[in-house]
């Protein structure tokens, strides 16, 4: 794996992939990669006018890019729904759960539920749920890739307040529902084994990327730490989405993997990344995903069962 980069990509002709938070970021990058290996990419992003401003960028970088828009909000479960019932292929090769928020003051979504745990964590759950037999049309091959972070480690998912009603710190939110990404994984791996499904799901970190995420950071002070660490150490959105761009089309990848920078999970090129050994607890894991589907009220198709 030493060295890998998108020139590595297998080719992706005929494919078709699905990317949340395609219109900056990780998300730009990884759609526009995928297109330059001939797949078609949905942008799925929540701003029409970002999402139709990114797919005119793309096409300017990849001149033969198969790509389209579609609008969704991860913070509001009807969205959600509409992007699922209006998608428009029959099968989906791969889905990437790129989209997300980053220690914003607390808030909710338009369901209620706290806005780091919601769109993070339970938006992805049920975009994931509501696509899975497009996924499963679409084996063997399929991928759902789910982007956590290497800040999962800060904090464990809360078992008695998962919404964070009870107290909130926005890192500690933050960390909560990048652990809930690689238990979700975690959970979805095995329900897919079980199943006897050959779709893999794995997640993927991009280290210390300088994506824009830190934009939304509440606090003046948080935002300029972050501004000079971008400045000074992270690496460029270009470099932080190898480990997404390889968890998506690796032949090398496995089940419930987790893929990060080579160099301390912080900068280089994809390699098997450490992760807390409590995101791969089969009682957590499964007791988080009860709750999801009760939250969000996406049951899963009954051959994951």
């Amino acid at each position: 794996m030493r060295g890998w980069n998108t020139g590595d990509m297998p080719d992706q002709e005929g494919r078709v992939a699905v990317v949340t938070g395609a219109n900056s970021g990780l998300g730009y990058v990884a759609a526009r990669e995928l297109a330059r290996k001939g797949a078609c990419v949905v942008l799925a992003c929540r701003s029409e006018t970002r999402a139709k401003a990114a797919a005119e960028r793309l096409r300017g970088e990849t001149p033969d890019a198969n790509v389209e828009t579609r609008l969704v909000d991860l913070g509001d479960l009807r969205s959600v729904h509409r992007f699922a019932e209006r998608f428009p292929y029959d099968r989906l090769d791969l889905l990437v759960n790129n989209a997300g928020v980053m220690a914003v003051p607390y808030g909710t979504t338009a369901d209620g539920f706290e806005t780091q745990f919601g769109v993070n964590h339970l938006g992805h759950f049920a975009l994931t749920g509501l696509l899975l037999p497009r996924l499963l049309a679409a084996e063997p091959g399929a991928r759902v890739v789910t982007v956590s972070s290497m800040m999962h480690a800060m904090a464990n998912v809360d078992l008695r307040d998962p919404n964070g009603l009870r107290s909130y710190h926005r890192w500690t939110a933050y960390a909560r529902s990048k652990t809930a990404n690689l238990l979700f994984t975690h959970a979805l791996a095995r329900r897919l084994a079980d199943a006897g499904s050959a779709v893999v799901a794995a997640a993927a970190h991009p280290g210390y990327a300088s994506t824009g995420l830190a934009a939304g950071v509440g606090g003046r002070g948080s935002r300029l730490l972050m501004e000079l660490g971008d400045r000074a150490i992270a690496q460029s959105a270009e470099t932080g989405a190898l480990p997404i761009l390889y968890a998506a089309t690796a032949d090398a990848v496995r089940p419930d993997s987790f893929t990060g920078p080579s160099f301390a999970m912080w900068r280089g090129a994809p390699a098997p990344s450490w992760r807390a050994p409590r995101t791969r607890d089969d009682r957590v894991a499964e007791w988080l995903w009860e709750v999801s589907e009760r939250m969000t009220g996406v049951v899963w198709d009954q051959r994951l069962a």
